[in-house]
C-alpha cells in the first residue's frame, strides 16, 4: 500500500524537506532529470545521499535498507535518502519526471516491473436480486429452489432449519448460511415457531465465498449493524439507495470471511470480560425478544443486562444507530403482524398484550412505521 510521505513514515530511509523549504529551493547544479513511464523500473543504490523530487504526474518512490522488503511512499515532496538504501521510481500514469542529484551518482543494480500501484476490490457486490424481511407463520414450510446467484440467510427472530444438499442445519437468532450458485436449498420452521429472517441473493464482481458455503456463520455484531443499516437505507427515498445497499452487503460479506480466517479475532474482547459491547447488545435484544408482550423501558433493559441507562443508549447509538427505545417500539410492531396472522386476538387485544396505552396508540405506530393500518394488513395476509 502506498504510504503518506513525512518525516515518521519516512524515518530510516533518509529525511523529507519541509515543504516550505521546497517552494524557494533553486535544483542542484549536478541535477539530472529522469524521464519515468510505465515501463520497466531501475533498482537503484544510493552511493551518496541522493535528493528526489518528482515533476508533472504522481510518482511512487520505494525504498528498502535491504533491497529486498520494499517501502511505498506517494512522492509529493523533495526526499534526501541516506547512501545505501535501494530505491526505484515508479508513475501511476502516462509519464513523470524526476530531478536527481547526488554528489555520488547512484548505481544502477537492475530493473523491476513496474508495481501495481492501485489498491483494487478482491471482492465486490455487483447487483442485488431479491432483499426480503420474510415474515413466516408458525410451522412455515419452503420446499426449496436451486437458482445461478448465491443467497445469504440471516435470522433476525426465532429459529429456521435450512436444509443444503441433504443437511439440515438449524439457526438461531444471529446466526446465518450462504448458499452457493446452483444449491438446492429449503427451509422449514418448527411446530409453534414463526421465524423472521433476510434473504439476499446476489452477484459478485470477484470475489470467492466458497469458505463460507456449507456451513452454519454465527454472525457478529459488526455485520448485523451492517445488515440493519441495509434495512433502513432501503426504505429511503433517493438515486443512491441500490449503491448503498450493495456497498454495505459487500463489507457484510467481506467481516463474515474475515471471522471465518479469524474466528477469535472479533471475539477478545468478549472473552476478556463479560461486559463487552457486543455480548451487551446481545442479551439485551435476547431480552427484549424473549419479554416482548411484556411492559418494557430502557431502565428496565439496562437492569437486566447490568449497565446503566445511558451506557446502554450509547451502545445501542454506536453499533445499531437507533436508540434502545426505538429498537424496543420495532420490535414490538414486528410481533404485532406475527399475531394479527396467527387471527387468535383482535386489534385492542393486540394492543393491550403488547402494552400499548390504547388500540389508537398501536395503529397510529403500525402505519408510520409499515405504511398501512392494521387493518389493511389483516386484510393483505388472510
Amino acid at each position: 500500500m502506498i504510504k503518506n510521505l513525512n518525516q515518521v513514515t519516512f524515518q530510516g530511509f533518509g529525511t523529507v524537506l519541509p515543504e516550505r523549504a521546497q517552494a524557494n529551493q533553486p535544483a542542484p547544479k549536478n541535477a539530472v532529470r529522469m524521464k519515468l513511464t510505465q515501463m520497466e523500473a531501475s533498482v537503484y543504490q544510493a552511493k551518496s545521499e541522493t535528493m528526489l523530487n518528482c515533476t508533472g504526474d504522481m510518482c511512487v518512490l520505494s525504498v528498502s535498507k535491504d533491497g529486498e522488503d520494499y517501502q511505498h511512499f506517494y512522492l509529493d515532496k523533495t526526499v534526501h535518502i541516506r547512501k545505501n538504501i535501494f530505491f526505484s521510481l515508479s508513475v501511476y500514469k502516462d509519464e513523470a519526471s524526476v530531478i536527481l542529484s547526488a554528489e555520488i551518482p547512484p548505481e544502477r543494480i537492475g530493473t523491476t516491473a513496474n508495481r501495481k500501484l492501485r489498491i483494487d476490490a478482491q471482492l465486490r457486490v455487483a447487483g442485488i436480486y431479491t432483499f426480503f424481511y420474510q415474515e413466516k407463520e408458525q410451522g412455515f414450510l419452503f420446499p426449496g429452489e436451486s437458482h445461478h446467484m448465491p443467497e445469504l440467510t440471516y435470522v433476525d427472530q426465532g429459529s429456521l432449519h435450512s436444509v443444503a444438499d441433504g443437511q439440515d442445519w438449524l439457526l438461531h437468532q444471529g446466526e446465518a448460511m450462504l448458499y452457493a450458485p446452483d444449491q438446492w436449498h429449503m427451509q422449514y420452521a418448527d411446530i409453534g415457531v414463526a421465524p423472521r429472517f433476510v434473504t439476499i441473493s446476489f452477484d459478485l464482481d470477484g470475489g470467492d465465498l466458497s469458505s463460507l458455503y456449507n456451513r452454519k456463520l454465527s454472525v457478529p455484531q459488526e455485520a448485523v449493524t451492517l445488515l440493519q443499516q441495509m434495512l433502513r437505507i432501503q426504505e429511503r427515498k433517493d438515486p443512491f439507495v441500490s449503491d448503498m445497499v450493495m456497498a454495505s452487503l459487500t463489507m457484510l460479506l467481506l467481516v463474515l470471511l474475515r471471522e471465518t480466517l479469524n474466528p477469535t479475532g472479533s471475539k477478545i474482547q468478549g472473552t476478556n470480560t463479560i461486559h463487552s459491547e457486543n455480548e451487551i447488545i446481545r442479551q439485551a435484544q435476547q431480552y427484549i425478544s424473549t419479554h416482548i408482550r411484556e411492559k418494557l423501558s430502557v431502565r428496565l433493559i439496562a437492569q437486566q443486562v447490568d449497565v446503566s441507562p445511558s451506557y446502554l443508549t450509547v451502545l445501542f447509538q454506536k453499533n445499531l444507530q437507533i436508540s434502545p427505545g426505538e429498537y424496543i417500539r420495532r420490535i414490538k410492531l414486528q410481533e404485532s403482524k406475527q399475531m394479527i396472522r396467527e387471527n387468535n386476538l383482535n386489534f385492542t387485544e393486540i394492543a393491550a398484550a403488547l402494552q400499548y396505552s390504547t388500540v389508537h396508540h398501536f395503529s397510529r405506530q403500525f402505519k408510520e412505521k409499515f405504511g398501512i393500518t392494521p387493518t389493511e394488513y389483516a386484510r393483505s395476509v388472510r
